[in-house]
């Protein structure tokens, strides 16, 4: 074995040492919904076959990134699965008599309706102000606060799904593959602050600018993953549908001086801070 080779093996290995958790990460029904609205699909004629694909798919991204999964996503994976299977398999004619109009797929539309309807319902309770929800004051006390920016926070799939875009883009550039040198976390998190302290906010995409590696462009998405789960950085859209953004969060300091909370691929610690 080369030694370019061991230092690859050695670096995957030390990755895989490191976990993210993340406090606001979306459950199994999270990512149906996000499948089922990017797909422009019919929540009550849901392709089974094709949505399991795609969730599968979305698990082994989570399983590079080394994400902290819940047993959840894995029973719901099984549950497709199952669902896949009855309906592409042919039954006999005593169990079609039995089940005749049953829809395999009618509990988990049923379950969907009901968790996108109470999440509508906390989404808009969430984005009411303050002001009059929890904090009263008497009328003559109320301001009208200068105009800000709006942003529509981005959730962990549009995430995953930006990150895949950039390194399809990335495998079409690159012709073959080359040595991968050591790359930490703490080296993609001061790539991070060093771009946004010069430009203030960057397109998610631009920070993977001349990144022709799959590891290193996996590598600086755990340091963006790092940095939200310590409030240091959002990822934001100006409107649904639009390129995702990573702004500041007004108020905190750089954090690559201080070891990322033991980011580093060196494998000596790993975030185990239950974040």
């Amino acid at each position: 074995m080369t030694p370019g080779e061991n230092n690859s093996l050695e670096e995957a290995g030390q990755l895989d040492l490191y976990r993210i958790e993340l406090e606001s990460f979306q459950g199994p029904l999270d990512l149906l919904l996000h499948l089922i609205k990017k797909n422009e699909l019919d929540i009550y004629d849901i392709p089974i076959a094709e949505i399991s694909k795609q969730y599968l798919s979305y698990l082994e991204v989570m399983r590079e990134l080394n994400l902290d999964v819940a047993s959840e996503f894995l029973v719901m994976a099984s549950t497709l699965i199952h669902m896949k299977s009855r309906m592409l398999l042919p039954s006999d004619e005593e169990e079609e008599e039995e089940e005749e109009g049953e829809d395999p797929r009618e509990e988990l539309i049923r379950r969907l309706l009901e968790y996108q309807k109470y999440k509508t319902a906390a989404e808009e309770l969430g984005s009411r102000p303050a002001l009059g929800r929890d904090v009263f004051a008497r009328p003559e006390d109320e301001v009208t606060s200068p105009g800000e920016d709006t942003y529509i926070e981005a959730t962990m799939f549009q995430l995953m799904d930006a990150l895949q875009r950039v390194i399809d883009e990335a495998d079409k550039r690159k012709p073959h593959e080359v040595t991968r040198e050591t790359y930490t976390i703490d080296e993609g998190i001061g790539h991070i602050e060093s771009l946004i302290a010069e430009k203030g906010s960057i397109r998610f995409g631009d920070l993977f600018s001349g990144q022709e590696s799959r590891r290193q462009i996996v590598t600086i998405f755990l340091g963006v993953l790092e940095l939200i789960k310590k409030g240091r950085i959002s990822a934001v859209q100006e409107e649904q549908c639009a390129p995702l953004r990573i702004i500041p969060v007004p108020g905190t300091e750089p954090v690559s001086d201080t070891g990322a909370g033991g980011g580093q691929v060196s494998g000596e610690e790993t975030t185990d801070d239950g974040g």
